[in-house]
């Protein structure tokens, strides 16, 4: 990690709407009240309000203002910046990399590379430094996934060589979730590398990959993925949705995740208002087309549902805008899991009259809040479940997952209490 002097702020960098270099959009300070808790104070630079291209960082939190804004969530930080820090993963590597744990917010927010989630980026001078197009390539997989199975099994030799390879895996830190990561780029994009683990119970990397194809066949917006494999192991690519690769270098998208604009925290006490129809509430009145993101959102629901998804967290979901106005972004990190339960099963959020319970009647009991009849919403439903129950077992061997991982997650698909 490089060496700098102790610091309680930053300054926040942002790439307008169609730019490839950053500004300067205001300076972040974290500190503590009275009470002792991490107190985060965002203000907008002057300068940057004054531009007309200006755009707002989030459409939750830190609306264009002169304001200055205040939170004691997420240890203070801002749920648009720490959207844009590394999640439980990069966290890791970032620590190992400077060989402590103990780091605090401000530092996660500087160390990672330009290849953060979003248009933000965060520094110590007044002015941005121009963009880096250091990436990791494709043909580097074999190599990160060695020193990803190293991180995962917390056994790097301390020696110089390998901490000038674990600068590799800090491409990519920025990217949330809890799986080894990083980013890589061929020709045309950018894209988020997901490894396997040894201790896998199946290929969650094809599993991944099918379960992408499966949502879109049945209806649904995702990101766009394939399949590496190197040294006989498979690597998902899931293509950065955020970016965009031009003559003069890569676009970015701003993006926040569902816990922002739920305005909730990850902490146990917070999780009562994890909730998609809170979630649809709230994105009903920022993004352009509410219809459009009500009814996808509802789709999604039931996907996750029908797939037995137990990992559709907030920070699985996420608003995104390429210029100016907002929208759901694609769909990601599709996993299904194998719960015992064949009667009752569990979504992340609620989603509906009777909490999280992953069941068709629970999730039709909020249709409104979808902008959706009833008539319409039974429809999607159906239509859904026969879609999954039909194609699911195709979709899986299509991708190339084996018959034993097919049969380990069989039950994953259309349970029973679906439709109790």
């Amino acid at each position: 990690m490089t060496s700098r002097a102790p610091s309680t702020g930053c300054f926040v960098y942002i790439t307008l709407p169609g730019e490839v270099s950053a500004v300067t959009a205001g300076r972040f300070v974290l500190t503590r009240n009275a009470r002792g808790d991490a107190l985060g104070q965002f203000v907008y630079r002057a300068r940057y309000l004054d531009d007309p291209g200006a755009v707002e960082i989030d459409p939750i939190e830190l609306k264009l203002s002169r304001r200055t804004y205040e939170t004691v969530l997420l240890n203070g930080v801002f749920g648009a910046l720490r959207d844009a820090s590394p999640d439980y993963w990069g966290r890791h590597v970032i620590e190992r990399h400077a060989s402590k744990t103990q780091l605090g917010e401000l530092d996660y927010l500087l160390e990672p590379p330009d290849d953060r989630a979003g248009a933000l980026g965060f520094g110590l001078n007044t002015e941005p430094p121009a963009p880096q197009r250091k990436f990791n390539s494709t043909i580097d997989l074999t190599k990160l996934q060695t020193l990803a199975d190293a991180l995962v099994r917390d056994d790097l030799p301390d020696d110089p060589q390998t901490r000038q390879v674990q600068d590799l895996m800090l491409l990519g830190t920025s990217m949330g979730g809890a799986r080894p990561k990083t980013v890589v780029q061929d020709d045309d994009a950018l894209w988020v590398a997901k490894f396997n683990r040894a201790d896998d119970r199946w290929n969650n990397a094809r599993v991944e990959h099918a379960m992408l194809h499966l949502a879109r066949e049945c209806g649904i917006t995702t990101a766009e993925s394939r399949i590496e494999t190197v040294g006989g192991r498979d690597v998902l690519l899931v293509k950065r949705f955020d970016r965009e690769k031009t003559v003069r270098g890569y676009t970015r998208a701003r993006m926040v995740s569902g816990l922002t604009v739920l305005r909730a925290d990850e902490a146990p006490e917070a999780r009562p208002n994890w909730s998609y129809v809170i979630l649809v509430e709230a994105l009903r009145r920022v993004v352009e087309d509410p219809r459009k993101d009500a009814k996808e959102l509802f789709r999604r629901i039931c996907f996750n549902a029908l797939i037995s998804n137990i990992d559709d967290h907030p920070r699985n979901h996420a608003l995104i805008a390429k210029d100016r106005s907002w929208k759901l972004s694609p769909a990601y990190d599709l996993t299904p899991s194998v719960p015992v339960s064949l009667e009752h099963r569990d979504l992340a959020l609620d989603c509906g009259d009777q909490g999280r319970y992953a069941n068709a009647g629970n999730i039709l009991s909020q249709h409104a809040r979808f902008l959706l009849d009833r008539r319409e919403a039974e429809k999607i439903v159906n239509d859904m479940k026969a879609q999954v129950g039909v194609t699911w077992y195709h979709t899986l061997r299509a991708s190339g997952v084996s018959e034993k991982d097919v049969e380990t997650i069989r039950g994953a698909f259309v349970y029973p209490g679906f439709s109790l």
